[in-house]
């Protein structure tokens, strides 16, 4: 938007002379014989070649105070940007994420399909991805590149790693690629099925590294307590599944995610894994930032030229009436 101001608006005062001026003007004209006027025996014609100098003249002597005041044209910006957050998604693909529990698919296709849904609507968004079973393994650090994460996620399957489930290797792997990101919020969300039974690494000494980096660490626990189809061995004709017991660790995630400042969620069906993605994805709002500018340029010239415009007009006008009244 932009407003009109004046630097020296003390001139206008100035403008308060023009009646008096005017008023001077047309006393003195009322002293000069008709025929000096040279005006038109037509009555209208004859008002306006008599008044339209002056009317020009008061107007370009308006302006031209008016460009002493300093006229000056304030233009204000305001753009908005969105300060985006750092995410990096550990995924679990150990042996068990195939378990057939979230029918009609297993837990390794539903949750690709919601880490799938979840980077297509934080389009502001670096994101990464970890993948990690019995070790872990940085897939795509964060970026911009959406269509190469999803395609990423898109070829995650069980397998690709040493089998086992190292939480805490997979949350330091992912809190130390955030470890360089200096701008926005700084995220790891981790995605499980099982328990730490793999790997070096502490969850809870990890999260103490998340903590003093200020990383927020959501923690997503995948899949029934109790018995599931699970797979025991692969033939050529695929696998081959065992009703297996299987668990999650509700408390160590609830307390490696309490430790960052981040939050525990437990998914035992695929509705309730959509529902966590979109309560983390409200949770992780990128804050606006609003930029304000303004430009102030002074408009002096065109307030001049206007008035010389209008001179111009009257000399013209002057010189018409003049030949009028010479006649032919």
């Amino acid at each position: 938007m932009s407003d009109l101001g004046l630097s020296a608006w003390p001139f206008l005062l100035l403008l308060l002379l023009l009646p008096v001026g005017t008023w001077l003007s047309r006393r003195r004209r009322r002293r000069l014989p008709v025929a000096a006027l040279g005006v038109s025996p037509i009555p209208f014609a004859s008002r306006f070649w008599a008044t339209s100098p002056l009317m020009l003249r008061s107007a370009a002597l308006g302006l031209v105070v008016v460009a002493l005041a300093g006229p000056i044209r304030s233009v204000r910006t305001v753009e908005e940007r969105s300060e985006g957050t750092t995410i990096l998604v550990a995924f679990d693909v150990s042996s068990s994420m195939l378990a057939e529990d979230f029918r009609p698919e297993n837990r390794l296709a539903v949750a690709r399909e919601e880490v799938r849904r979840f980077v297509e609507g934080r389009v502001a968004d670096r994101i990464g991805l970890v993948a990690f079973a019995g070790e872990a393994l940085t897939v795509v650090p964060g970026t911009l590149d959406h269509e190469l994460l999803l395609q990423a996620v898109e070829s995650l399957d069980v397998g690709q790693l040493e089998d086992g489930t190292a939480i805490g290797t997979a949350l330091a792997t992912a809190v130390n690629r955030l470890r360089s990101v200096e701008e926005g919020a700084r995220v790891v969300v981790l995605l499980t099925d099982g328990d730490n039974n793999r790997g070096t690494i502490d969850p809870l000494d990890a999260a103490a590294a998340a903590e003093a980096l200020g990383v927020r660490v959501y923690t997503i626990g995948v899949g029934r307590d109790g018995v599931a189809p699970v797979p025991i061995g692969r033939t050529r004709f695929g696998y081959q599944y065992a009703n297996m017991p299987v668990q999650v660790n509700d408390e160590l995630l609830d307390a490696v995610a309490k430790r960052t400042g981040g939050l525990y969620f437990r998914a035992t069906d695929p509705e309730a894994l959509a529902g966590i993605y979109d309560r983390i994805d409200a949770l992780e709002t990128a804050p606006i930032l609003e930029e304000r500018s303004v430009e102030r340029a002074s408009v002096r010239h065109e307030f001049v030229i206007l008035a010389l415009v209008f001179l111009l007009l009257e000399l013209i006008g002057s010189a018409l009436r003049g030949r009028r009244s010479l006649g032919p």
